[in-house]
């Protein structure tokens, strides 16, 4: 293709798993998807969104391609992806597919770019459902092998689709998610208002992601009763119910703390940062993460943060938040207890973390993915 030519590139993205509603799919996936589609055409792109029937996107310079197949059923989605997906890419005439989320057709008109965001479920695959751990271990190894070029969103993420996939480590490039603008201190008295407008108690630690076992829960839960927190304190999990995640209830229960572990549900993305800002510690030791989105964002916020030591949270974190061992409830109490307690360590942390977080930016996220469109199109070799 010549791009001088043409004018700018026409890059479809698929949007399918883009969701409004108020569930896991609204979470980190959601929140991508929606940006890539806000920023690219800022950053010299013509984008295509490909929407499923329930799918719904309304911005600036973005066309809109939906479907009639019920794609909000996986079922339905897998043979979207792979036998409608290359007609749509075929009838629009699209210059390159994005495929936002693992997988990407095995046959295309167009050159590919898959986004890998994590390998959980290869990692751990007995936290997954069986049906959907097979159709990930399957078709993400096949799409990262087919692609033109692979985006993983972390260098832990990037390492481990090499050393799980087999794929070239020439062929990956890593781009970091941004952090919405909105994510900022908020001034107190709008603070105040909003806890006594939810009716959340003056001192609370927050979590902030789908309820299902990667996020550690009964362990946080755990040392939250160990970390000597005074009665006024309370624990708050907010966030959609993913899978297999009765244990996590169960656990309030078994150590009397269900008065003190409150779960508010969906949170509302623009209602986020005053969740955040109303935090006296936000906590997110999970077990496994390809970027860890939900703690640039606390970072962001200025509020003092605890996660883990693992997988790719260091490089989210930064130097703004304190690392522990995931698998560790003493550590974790530890942790808990110096954050609610040393006022220095925390305003150290608020600093460092403001400035980490600044760091990361959606317009930066796009220019990079652009950069890597024009390498798949121009046909270098990784």
């Amino acid at each position: 293709m010549n791009e001088s030519q043409n004018g700018p590139i026409h890059v479809a993205i698929n949007a399918h798993l883009l969701s409004g509603d108020p569930s896991y799919r609204s979470a980190g996936v959601h929140q991508y998807i929606a940006h890539l589609l806000l920023h690219l055409p800022q950053a010299g792109c013509r984008v295509t969104a490909l929407l499923g029937p329930m799918g719904r996107f309304s911005g600036p310079d973005v066309a809109v391609q939906p479907t009639r197949w019920p794609t909000g059923r996986p079922a339905a989605r897998v043979l979207w992806e792979q036998l409608a997906q290359p007609r749509a890419l075929k009838a629009i005439g699209a210059d390159l597919l994005h495929a936002p989320v693992y997988v990407g057709p095995l046959v295309s008109p167009c050159p590919v770019v898959v986004t890998v965001h994590d390998l959980s479920f290869i990692r751990y695959p007995h936290l997954f459902r069986p049906a959907n751990r097979l159709y990930l271990r399957v078709f993400t190894r096949l799409s990262v092998h087919r692609a033109h070029r692979v985006i993983a969103v972390s260098a832990h993420t990037a390492e481990e689709t090499v050393r799980l996939t087999g794929v070239a480590r020439e062929k990956i490039h890593v781009v970091y998610h941004g952090v919405d603008p909105i994510f900022r201190p908020r001034p107190p008295e709008e603070v105040a208002a909003f806890r006594q407008r939810r009716g959340l108690p003056e001192r609370f630690v927050l979590f902030v992601g789908t309820l299902e076992p990667r996020k550690n829960l009964v362990r946080l839960i755990e040392a939250f009763a160990r970390c000597r927190a005074d009665a006024g304190t309370a624990l708050v999990l907010a966030g959609a119910r993913g899978w297999y995640d009765d244990e996590i209830f169960a656990a309030a229960d078994r150590l009397g703390l269900r008065e003190r572990v409150l779960f508010p549900g969906y949170v509302p993305n623009d209602e986020l940062p005053l969740w955040y800002n109303a935090a006296a510690v936000f906590a997110y030791p999970s077990l496994y993460e390809g970027f860890g989105l939900p703690v640039l964002e606390a970072l962001s916020c200025g509020t003092p943060t605890l996660t883990s030591a693992t997988s790719s949270l260091p490089e989210a974190a930064g130097n703004g938040a304190l690392l522990v061992d995931p698998l560790s409830v003493e550590e974790i109490a530890d942790g808990l207890h110096r954050l609610l307690t040393d006022a220095y360590l925390r305003e150290t942390l608020r600093q460092q973390g403001l400035e980490h977080a600044a760091c990361f930016t959606w317009p930066r996220t796009a220019a990079e993915t652009v950069a890597i469109y024009h390498q798949a199109l121009r046909g270098e070799k990784p």
